[in-house]
């Protein structure tokens, strides 16, 4: 036991020696947690909270250019900015210089053109339902001028998508409202029902959002729930860098051969290895998710829920642990130099970050990306913390991930064992 203690000890000093070690594994994963999340929070917020700043030109002649800004203003979708007068290329030169993003134009004739396209499919009705004889007109195609959508480069397509099918439900209701008071006004009533106006326009079918989700908590993801386990996850693999290097520089500098000269066993080394980095892992988790849950909410963020399953969230957090130690330890046992180690081991986490949803959800990336993904450790440790904070966390969720992380610790321990064997120091 004494042995034990004094090759933790070891372990300790060697620990807490490694100032630049300490720093990535504690220093940079809190700041690259801070800033990603206040980053991906504003995207967050862009997309839920509806907040889109919109410049409008209202060229329209008639009164339905005004109605379809007041609709965009009363959803809440839209912070509304109007400028008269404006030319195409004034609009241009604005969102260029200003920080808008996105700018409609209303044609002169929007109004003329609604109210005609209005009468052509009232009338089509009608004749259809045998109330007026056909009126070769209502077959003349329509020339409507378009509403014209001016957008700053940097705009992503699928964001000016979601906005041009936004304007388009907008349009869609602004125009069912006109064939109905058309309708009402070709039968001679003056004044359409304002009841059945309403439920034309308003009553739409509701779509109700249940997430798939098996615990009782429906918890909500926002930016918080990801980067948080997220980057605990790649501070932990990065302490490859001085676990690794650790390791190479006790082997280059003999002091596995002169443990070997004491009377105890070679397993004690590795033991005391894992027991330190499995503290400082732990520690990081704490830290990260202390900072999500307390700290985040003071910088107007979203605060970490934790999940309900606290068991597995132990389990995931000690097998991921193990996992980012094990193969920590694999590259310090295999590289020939420090250089090595730190060079190899940090690239390669970078890489299995990539792949494996660290920094961009796998969902979004290509199919046979999502495969190749499927190899990289922390796309496991990641899943099975979304299960736990997200899905609800059932233990038959959770076998997946589990399992291929005993099995990635176990294949990691083999070749560490037959490396050290073949150098005979086991």
């Amino acid at each position: 036991m004494q042995k034990l203690i004094a090759s933790i000890k070891k372990e300790f000093l060697l620990l807490i020696y490694d100032k630049v070690g300490l720093l990535l594994m504690y220093l940079m994963p809190i700041i690259l947690v801070i800033i990603i999340t206040i980053v991906q929070d504003s995207t967050f917020k862009l997309v839920n909270e509806n907040n889109i700043e919109l410049l409008i030109v209202n060229n329209d002649e008639g009164n339905l250019g005004d109605t379809l800004i007041s609709i965009l203003e009363q959803s809440g979708t839209f912070k509304i900015e109007e400028k008269d007068g404006f030319t195409s290329k004034e609009i241009q030169k604005q969102l260029l210089n200003d920080n808008q993003m996105l700018a409609f134009e209303i044609p002169t004739k929007f109004s003329e053109n609604l109210k005609e396209k209005a009468r052509i499919l009232s009338t089509s009705m009608l004749t259809e339902f045998g109330l007026f004889e056909e009126d070769s007109s209502a077959s003349t195609p329509l020339s409507i001028s378009p509403l014209k959508m001016y957008y700053d480069p940097v705009l992503q397509e699928n964001f000016r998508s979601s906005i041009v099918n936004s304007i388009y439900s907008f349009l869609g209701a602004l125009e069912s409202k006109l064939m109905v008071e058309d309708l009402y006004a070709q039968m001679g009533i003056e004044d359409a029902p304002q009841q059945m106006e309403s439920q034309f326009t308003e009553n739409r079918m509701e779509i109700q959002q249940i997430s798939a989700n098996t615990s009782s908590n429906q918890i909500i993801p926002n930016s918080t729930q990801h980067n948080v386990p997220a980057w605990s996850i790649f501070a932990m693999f990065f302490m490859v860098i001085s676990l690794g290097s650790n390791i190479v520089k006790e082997r280059l500098s003999g002091s596995f051969v002169r443990l070997q000269t004491i009377p105890a066993s070679f397993s004690l080394v590795l033991m005391s290895k894992i027991f330190i980095y499995l503290i400082v892992a732990i520690s990081q988790l704490a830290v990260i998710f202390l900072l999500g849950k307390f700290f985040f909410p003071l910088l107007g963020l979203p605060s970490l829920t934790l999940p309900s399953n606290l068991l597995g969230l132990f389990v995931i957090s000690f097998l991921s642990a193990f996992s980012a130690i094990s193969f920590a330890m694999l590259v310090g046992t295999y590289a020939k130099t420090q250089e090595q180690a730190s060079g190899f081991g940090a690239i390669t986490v970078l890489i299995f970050a990539a792949i494996g949803g660290i920094w961009v959800p796998s969902f979004v990336m290509p199919e046979y990306l999502q495969n190749i993904g499927k190899i990289s450790p922390l796309h496991w440790c990641l899943d099975g913390y979304y299960t736990l904070f997200l899905k609800g966390g059932e233990w038959n969720l959770l076998l997946p991930t589990i399992l291929f992380l005993i099995i990635f610790i176990f294949v990691c321990q083999i070749f560490i064992y037959l490396k050290l064997k073949i150098q005979n120091y086991i």
